[in-house]
C-alpha cells in the first residue's frame, strides 16, 4: 500500500468510478472509440493507444490522444456514443470480485454512490444491467444539459445528491483508476484508492491515499479507515435474489 496526500481518515461514504474500477469495459470503449475516429476521418491509433480512453472524460481523450480540435472532437464524441449505446455496452462486464466487495461494504453500513465520466443514463442502464444498483444511494455520471463534463464536476454534484439525502459527506473516499479521478477528487479534499486492477499506470497514482491492487484488497483499506466499522453497526443484509437490501434504497432519481 503506497501512502500520500489527501490520507484517508475515517471513510463516512464511497464515491466509485465504474469504467476500470467497477466493470471492465475496454472492449466496448475501444471499439466504440475506434468507430468514432474513423467515422471523422481520424486514424484510429492502435490498440494500447485506444486504451487511453478508458476512464477520462471522452472529449478529452479526443482532443488529448487523437488531437483533434474542438468541432471535430465533439463530432467524434457524437458518433462515440452511438457506438456505444448501439453495441459497446453490451461488452462490459464486473471485475472478478467487484460484487463482493460491494456486498461486504454495503453490510459495513458505508453509503456507497457511483461518479463516473460516463454519461448519466448509461451508466444506470449499466449498473442496473449488472445487478448492481442496489448497492449505491445514487449513480452520477456527465450530462451535456447540465454542463457536467469533468469528474470534478461529476463529484461535486454526487455529493449535492448524498448531502440532500442525509448522506453523512464530510469525509468521502473516491475509489478510481486513473489520474482524472485523483485530480478530480483532490479538488473536493477528497483522497482516492487507486484501483490498480484498472486501466491506469501505477505512476499516476503518485497522489492517491492508498493503492488497491485489487477488488478485495479494498476491504481492510475501507474497513480499516472508517467510522462505521462492521462489527459496530447494524444494516440490512443484502437480499441476492432481489440484489437490493431488505430495507428499500431510495434513489435521488428514477432509473429508467
Amino acid at each position: 500500500m503506497h501512502q500520500a496526500r489527501p490520507p484517508l481518515n475515517e471513510i463516512s461514504c464511497i464515491l466509485f468510478d465504474m469504467d476500470g474500477t467497477l466493470l471492465d469495459s475496454a472492449p466496448g470503449v475501444t471499439a466504440s472509440a475506434a468507430q468514432a475516429l474513423a467515422a471523422v476521418g481520424a486514424p484510429v491509433p492502435p490498440m494500447d493507444e485506444l486504451r487511453r480512453f478508458v476512464g477520462p472524460p471522452m472529449i478529452e481523450s479526443f482532443k488529448t490522444v487523437s488531437g483533434l480540435d474542438e468541432k471535430t472532437a465533439q463530432k467524434a464524441l457524437q458518433h462515440y456514443r452511438k457506438a456505444y449505446a448501439d453495441h459497446g455496452a453490451e461488452q462490459s462486464s464486473p471485475y472478478d470480485g467487484i460484487i463482493d466487495v460491494l456486498k461486504h461494504i454495503h453490510s459495513s453500513g458505508i453509503p456507497m454512490a457511483v461518479a463516473t465520466s460516463k454519461v448519466e443514463d448509461q451508466a444506470i442502464r449499466l449498473a442496473r444491467r449488472f445487478g448492481i444498483e442496489g448497492h449505491f444511494i445514487d449513480v452520477c455520471g456527465a450530462s451535456d444539459s447540465e454542463g457536467r463534463a469533468s469528474k470534478a464536476d461529476v463529484i461535486a454534484e454526487l455529493l449535492l445528491r448524498l448531502q440532500s439525502e442525509g448522506v453523512d459527506i464530510s469525509s468521502p473516499a473516491m475509489i478510481g483508476d486513473r489520474s482524472y479521478d485523483v485530480a478530480g477528487a483532490a479538488k473536493h479534499g477528497i483522497p482516492t484508492i487507486f484501483a490498480l486492477w484498472g486501466y491506469g499506470e501505477a505512476e499516476e497514482a503518485s497522489q492517491a491515499a492508498a493503492v488497491a491492487s485489487s477488488p478485495a484488497a479494498l476491504l481492510p483499506l475501507i474497513l480499516n479507515n472508517s467510522r462505521r466499522p462492521a462489527a459496530q453497526h447494524d444494516n440490512p443484509p443484502f437480499d441476492e435474489s432481489t440484489n437490493s437490501t431488505s430495507a428499500p434504497v431510495k434513489f435521488l432519481r428514477q432509473f429508467d
